[in-house]
């Protein structure tokens, strides 16, 4: 590796029982022109097998040759995530798409041409034999997006592979932002990281399935909304797999049927019609819980007034830009982590925009604990 490229020791890997590298490789990046090289050595890195976080517009990812089933299987071991959740492939250049999938529809390529390189993920006919069978979880289909980064693309295109990657977390955790949260999540597990700054977005892509009919169903809300999705398509609907996804059904998309993003603590979603009485509310409940031992945090908007003493507040931004709350939830689940946090209530937002992606991540990392306040 060049000189350059920083360590990080595999601090609790006897602890972990695993049989990974000795060495997690940072490539810190600050401009990924002026470095190609620390980029030809992430990817042939992944090129031989290996498995490297990186950053997307989104979230970070933790990549793997997704032709490769024993590199794509140390992501499911390095993640502990369950093998029935198929993981996104992720291409630099469009010529990819047509050597893993069967067909593509007009209306998709369509919407490719309007939102790629951008965070949608399409779900199309994978093709047989060119995808290790542990990507797509069994399934006939596979979900493709290509990146808007610039550092994930050049990546990408150095590891001559498409990339098999879900974000660079341990499964049910926040997903990271930063290349630090990766490292709080992966380092002893993973063979490297790119480090090419914060993350954009701050949600996963949105993962789409488009029929035949021209419907398109929203698997997963992120970071196209359904809005933009409409001025290109004219029937956009959300599967009804957002609701739930019954344990016997295998998932179509990341996100679909397991408790996600999850705080450490315990979290509940208040949401009602008057902000004044959620906020009484959850002050109410915030004292009670200190009352019994807890230590506190409150998740809430820029518009909220209300006092909540004590607690750790954490603001999402304006309830009208739900852009921010995007770009600062998952960092604040993880801040409340940071300070031992065991009890939280988040305050819900809109579910217009990218609000409807917010409230999807909100949800799940509550564990669909809803509460109304009349």
């Amino acid at each position: 590796m060049s000189h350059e490229a920083e360590s990080v020791s595999q601090s609790n890997q006897q602890a972990s029982g695993k049989t990974q590298p000795q060495v997690c490789t940072i490539w810190q990046l600050t401009q990924h022109t002026s470095q190609p090289e620390q980029l030809a050595e992430a990817g042939a890195v992944l090129a031989q097998g290996g498995i490297v976080a990186f950053p997307t517009e989104t979230v970070y990812g933790l990549g793997a040759d997704a032709g490769n089933t024993s590199a794509v299987e140390a992501v499911f071991a390095a993640k502990g995530r369950p093998a029935d959740n198929p993981l996104i492939v992720h291409i630099s250049q469009n010529h990819q798409l047509d050597e893993l999938v069967q067909r593509v529809l007009p209306l998709e390529r369509q919407l490719m041409d309007a939102f790629w390189p951008g965070p949608l993920t399409l779900v199309m006919p994978v093709m047989e034999d060119v995808l290790s069978p542990r990507v797509t979880a069994g399934l006939r289909t596979v979900g493709v997006r290509m990146p808007d980064h610039p550092v994930a693309l050049a990546l990408i295109t150095a590891s001559g592979k498409p990339l098999a990657a879900p974000s660079a977390n341990r499964s049910g955790r926040p997903s990271p932002t930063t290349a630090a949260h990766v490292a709080d999540d992966l380092a002893d597990r993973i063979d490297g990281i790119v480090d090419g700054g914060d993350a954009g977005v701050g949600v996963e892509s949105t993962v789409i399935q488009v029929k035949e009919n021209g419907t398109v169903f929203i698997l997963r809300p992120g970071g196209i909304t359904r809005e933009q999705l409409l001025t290109i398509a004219t029937d956009v609907k959300l599967d009804p797999g957002l609701a739930g996804v019954s344990a016997e059904i295998a998932p179509l998309a990341p996100g679909m049927k397991y408790t996600h993003y999850a705080p450490r603590g315990n979290m509940s979603i208040v949401i009602g019609h008057s902000p004044a009485h959620v906020g009484a509310w959850m002050q109410q409940q915030l004292l009670a819980a200190q009352q019994r031992g807890e230590q506190v945090g409150v998740l809430t908007f820029d518009e909220d007034t209300t006092d909540y003493g004590s607690a750790l507040r954490l603001s999402l931004g304006s309830a009208e830009q739900t852009e921010q709350a995007a770009s600062r939830l998952y960092g604040s689940l993880r801040t409340f982590d940071d300070h031992n946090i065991t009890y939280i209530l988040a305050q819900g937002c809109s579910e217009s925009g990218v609000g409807l992606a917010v409230m999807n991540r909100l949800s799940k990392a509550a564990g669909g604990q809803i509460i109304t306040v009349d």
